[in-house]
């Protein structure tokens, strides 16, 4: 990756990384994402609201491709780019693939859920018919401290 592209990477991640932050503040699991267009300008973005809409869909990834299809007309969201904060889950992945969106750039790994390599790698799975790059790693420490902090506190509040 040259440093024009780890740059945008960086750029768009700290975007995803201000969703996850609003999340936290919402008491919602602070995962934030972030959908961009080919030109680089931000089309849909959302952080974790399963809480807050009492919607077990309600993933931060799942709510920016939604307003990203809004906002292009369409449930097809080719050459589009998905940034978040955590790797997808299996879910997620899943409209990530449907939507044909070309690329996942995400932050921490999830070793108990993720579905772009470490659990499972749907982008690697030969039998579904859109394979997305994934970019792992983007400023990984910052999105893992947020996730561990806020389960830190927490626990700090249970008795």
């Amino acid at each position: 990756m040259d440093k024009n592209g780890f740059e945008r990477h960086c750029r768009f991640m700290d975007a995803a990384l201000e969703q996850a932050e609003k999340a936290g503040r919402a008491g919602e699991v602070p995962v934030g994402a972030v959908v961009t267009d080919m030109d680089g300008e931000i089309i849909g973005s959302g952080f974790n609201r399963c809480i807050q809409l009492s919607d077990p869909t309600a993933h931060a990834e799942i709510l920016a491709i939604r307003e990203a299809a809004r906002h292009v007309k369409n449930y097809r969201l080719l050459n589009a780019a998905l940034y978040v904060t955590n790797e997808p889950c299996i879910m997620c992945m899943g409209a990530v693939i449907h939507a044909r969106i070309a690329l996942v750039v995400y932050g921490a790994k999830d070793p108990g859920w993720g579905a772009a390599g470490s659990v499972y790698d749907f982008a690697a799975d030969c039998r579904l018919n859109h394979a997305p790059e994934i970019i792992a790693g983007i400023r990984e420490n910052r999105c893992r401290e947020i996730m561990v902090n806020f389960f830190a506190e927490r626990r700090k509040k249970q008795p």
